[in-house]
């Protein structure tokens, strides 16, 4: 796969797994779906990436190099984020509802290293997108409330953003045809 089909893929599957590890805090009539919506839209997004042209120079595009240094880099500053602040949340605050919402804040924030380091500023929409879910979910934890509230909005709405997002990024992109996938 080149480094474009890869990042979409590791958006998907992050995608489906935000919704997949919050939908269990919703009732089964709709947790139920969500997962099974969010599990077709990463099949199709996989099979659609599979599909997707890659830039060559013989087409005069080329495929930028995503996954050096600087993805190490923004990726290692968001593990180290997200493991002292969840450590902060559950040791320090006793708050376990609201890790949800950090970790969709941290992962919504490094899309902002990504457009920086990649050259790609159309990662700032979801990224900001995402930063704002988490952000949200952070007050609504501070505020009480319930558990499924909080996950709809820091859990399964990221989850749908990053589906969303890679699903608009194949669409956008040439396809075999040199259409649109």
């Amino acid at each position: 796969m080149a480094s474009h089909q890869t990042s979409g893929l590791i958006g998907a599957a992050f995608g489906v797994f935000f919704v997949q590890a919050n939908a269990a805090a919703l009732p089964p009539a709709v947790a139920v779906p969500l997962r099974l919506l969010a599990i077709a839209a990463f099949i199709r997004l996989f099979i659609a990436l599979r599909r997707s042209r890659v830039p060559s120079a013989a087409t005069g595009g080329t495929a930028p190099r995503r996954f050096g240094r600087g993805y190490l880099i923004v990726v290692a500053a968001e593990v180290a984020a997200v493991a002292a602040g969840l450590f902060v949340i559950n040791r320090l605050l006793h708050a376990p509802q609201a890790t949800v919402g950090w970790i969709a804040l941290v992962v919504g924030l490094h899309f902002f290293g990504l457009a920086a380091v990649w050259r790609m500023p159309s990662l700032r929409l979801p990224a900001a997108a995402m930063s704002a879910c988490g952000a949200v979910g952070l007050v609504l934890a501070a505020c009480g409330c319930s558990t499924a509230v909080i996950a709809a909005v820091a859990g399964i709405a990221p989850g749908a953003l990053l589906l969303g997002s890679v699903r608009w990024s194949v669409r956008t992109a040439p396809g075999p045809a040199g259409s649109p996938a």
